[in-house]
């Protein structure tokens, strides 16, 4: 039986970064997209970034492709697979603070909470849903395929983002036409929200890591255990799961910068991805 994770406020928490990303914004497929480029210039081991509900303009995501493009040796693309209706960045800190200040909420500031999450995050959820966002998706994989100078591509996804690139670990699948769509040659998620276990797991055939936080409250410590075991019957595919001690939902991307364990697990993580796809993009 299937199991879908649902929503939550972590889906709305965490920070905003400082710094000033580096890269450009390009029209690819028909998406706005930002670009961020390796000091080759080398398209060779391409990541596409699957983003989270705050979208593609959040500095965080630019500023981590940023660093893949620099540190890692990836052609990146954040492209807006939202259209432009992102959620407001002013959520991030309305809805669930960092773990530090959550635990000091009054029983009023929560119940405010709980309240917010369906009202925000419910009606946006429907609108871009699989069956609107994943053709989009598999679109821009397609039209990244094209691109000259392109060998092999990889998904890491945050969040909403992150089942998405999940799915793209399934492989190519067929559109309505039966032409081959999507896929791509490994995967990494951070944090997934709103999987199917086991639905969304059984189909995987590429490379797919797993970046978890151990108070994750869209993903139990039950659920994983459950990944855990059905990724353990793929012997045929490369997998891991790596856990964060502590950390929330969101931790890879939006983490509190002032916490030094929270820092840490981001830049861990990060290094996660860019080690996962240095072995199967190359």
């Amino acid at each position: 039986m299937s199991t879908g994770v649902g929503i939550s406020s972590c889906c709305v928490s965490g920070n905003i970064h400082s710094g000033s990303p580096t890269g450009r914004v390009e029209t690819i497929g028909g998406i706005q997209t930002y670009v961020a480029e390796p000091p080759s210039g080398s398209k060779a081991k391409t990541v596409i970034f699957l983003v989270d509900i705050f979208g593609w303009e959040l500095p965080n995501v630019r500023l981590l492709a940023d660093q893949y493009a620099k540190a890692g040796g990836f052609y990146c693309y954040v492209p807006d697979v939202h259209d432009g209706d992102s959620l407001p960045l002013s959520f991030l800190q309305n809805v669930e603070p960092p773990l530090k200040d959550k635990e000091q909420l009054t029983m009023v500031d929560k119940a405010k909470n709980a309240a917010i999450v369906p009202t925000t995050l419910g009606p946006w959820l429907i609108t871009h849903r699989e069956a609107v966002s994943r053709p989009k998706i598999d679109g821009f994989v397609n039209a990244v395929r094209m691109i000259p100078g392109t060998n092999k591509i990889g998904a890491i996804g945050f969040c909403w983002g992150g089942r998405y690139a999940i799915l793209q670990a399934h492989g190519q699948s067929k559109d309505a036409d039966g032409s081959s769509v999507g896929g791509v040659d490994a995967a990494f998620a951070c944090h997934p929200s709103l999987v199917a276990i086991p639905g969304d797991f059984n189909p995987v055939t590429k490379p797919l890591s797993l970046a978890l936080g151990t108070k994750d409250s869209l993903l139990d410590m039950d659920s994983i255990g459950k990944i855990q075991d059905l990724l353990a019957k793929k012997t045929d595919v490369q997998h891991e799961i790596r856990l964060y001690e502590d950390q929330v939902h969101g931790f890879a991307l939006r983490g509190d910068f002032s916490s030094e364990k929270d820092k840490k697990s981001q830049d861990e993580a990060a290094q996660q991805g860019m080690e996962w796809f240095a072995k199967y993009l190359s």
